[in-house]
Parts: C-alpha cells; structure tokens; sequence
C-alpha cells in the first residue's frame, strides 16, 4: 500500500496554488460565465415569483447557490486537465520518478484544486452580496463553504478519474462539456428540479450536484427540497466513490 506523504501533499498543493495565482486569466474565464447568469438572470427574474420557488423567496436568493454549485463544478473538473497538461510536458513523469507516492500526489491535487474552487465560490458570493444576495445566518455560510469542499472534492475525483483514462486535452475538454451542462440543468440550479417532466425529476435526484446545490441553499437561504442530512450523506457518499476511483484510476493509469 503507498505510504502518504504530508511534504509531498504539501509540495503539490503549494504548486496547485501558486499556478492558480499566477494564471488569473483562467480565473476570470471560469468566473464570468456565474457572475453575468447573476447579473442576467438574477436582474431579468429578480422579482418574479417562479413556479417551485418557495413563496417569500426572491429568484436571485434561488439562483445564487447554483451559480457558486456551478463555479465549483467547472473549477474542480477542470483541475483534471491540469493532469493531462503536465503529462504533456512531461512534469509528471518527473514526479514520478520522486520518493512522493501517486496516493500523496492525487490528495495533493485534490486539497490544492479544492482550495482554488472554494475561494472562487466565496469569490462569487460576495459579488452576489452587492447584487442584493442576502446570507441568513454565519453559521450557515460556514456550512455553505463545507459544501463548496465536498462538492470540488467529488468533482475533482471525476476529473482525474477520466484524465486518467484520456491521453489529449481536446478529448477531455469535449467531455467535460459533455458532462457539465447536464449536471447543472438537471441539479437545480437554475429552476426548480420539481419543475421537469417526472422522468427528468427522477434523473435529477441521481445527480449528486443537485445535493450540493440544495445543501447550500439550506444553508445560505433556510430554504431546500430535502433535509439537509440526507444532502450531506449523499455528496459524501458520492465524494468517497469519486476520490477512491480517481485515485485507484490515477496510480493505475501512471504505474504502466
């Protein structure tokens, strides 16, 4: 079994966030498709009173922890590709070739790629504050942040888990399309799940995304669909299968 090394977690994730730092490009990129749905959508449906939307509460206090859902996934699953690109110019193999175990490697990149998604989605909601977004209590932003970790974890375990399996950057970045936009109509995000077709309704609840969007608005809004313990349990339980094939996927994939 492969030893954890905590230098070698610490080494990767300090690379992860000094490439986040340095690449702000990539970080308005990935933020600018949430901030303007806030704007657009957030200002265009701000007082209307949408079907499935709990009366009192306003469309931009709904849309909100879907946008912050949305920068996480784009954020965590794209932190595979960050494999494939250090694959290419031949830095993992380099890696490799350290005393750093693949299991040190994966939970670095893991820690450092939840680290750059959490502060994106805290980026996002404290935009949201000066477009009118109100939080209803500390604790519950508190809790929205574990929301935003378990999310990137699972998501980031995805990631790797089919960078591992991929040798190009077009290919994963098709199926990452192919992936994401699903994930997020059918997770709640921006309209109410209860709202599609009862067949779509029943897909949407296999989606672990739509767990942690309504996770966080229990948390940011009082308000959800499900009790918030059934959330956590599901995006746990979906973050635990995530990390372990990533991580199985990532070591066997690295090892040939």
């Amino acid at each position: 079994m492969s030893m954890i090394n905590l230098n070698g977690i610490y080494i990767i994730w300090l690379r992860e966030m000094k490439t986040f730092i340095r690449a702000k490009s990539r970080v308005v990129g990935m933020l600018m498709m949430p901030i303007l749905l806030l704007g657009f959508l957030g200002s265009g449906f701000g007082g209307a009173m949408l079907p499935g939307i709990p009366e009192g509460v306003g469309y931009l206090q709904y849309l909100v922890p879907g946008m912050v859902g949305l920068t996480m996934i784009f954020t965590s699953m794209f932190a595979g590709m960050s494999v494939l690109w250090d694959r290419q110019f031949g830095f993992l193999k380099e890696i490799m070739v350290t005393p750093v175990s693949r299991v040190s490697i994966v939970i670095g990149r893991i820690l450092g790629g939840t680290t750059t998604a959490v502060i994106q989605g805290i980026g996002i909601l404290v935009i949201s504050l000066f477009l009118g977004f109100n939080v209803s209590s500390a604790p519950g932003f508190i809790i929205s942040i574990a929301f935003m970790a378990l999310i990137s974890v699972a998501f980031i375990g995805m990631g790797l888990a089919i960078a591992s399996k991929l040798k190009d950057m077009q290919g994963f970045g098709l199926i990452m399309n192919f992936l994401i936009f699903p994930l997020l109509f059918l997770s709640g995000a921006i309209f109410p799940v209860n709202n599609l077709p009862a067949v779509v309704s029943y897909i949407a609840y296999l989606n672990p995304l739509t767990y942690g969007i309504d996770g966080m608005r229990a948390s940011l809004i009082g308000v959800s669909s499900m009790p918030i313990a059934i959330d956590i349990l599901a995006l746990f339980a979906f973050c635990v299968i995530m990390v372990f094939a990533g991580a199985y996927l990532f070591e066997k994939s690295e090892s040939v």
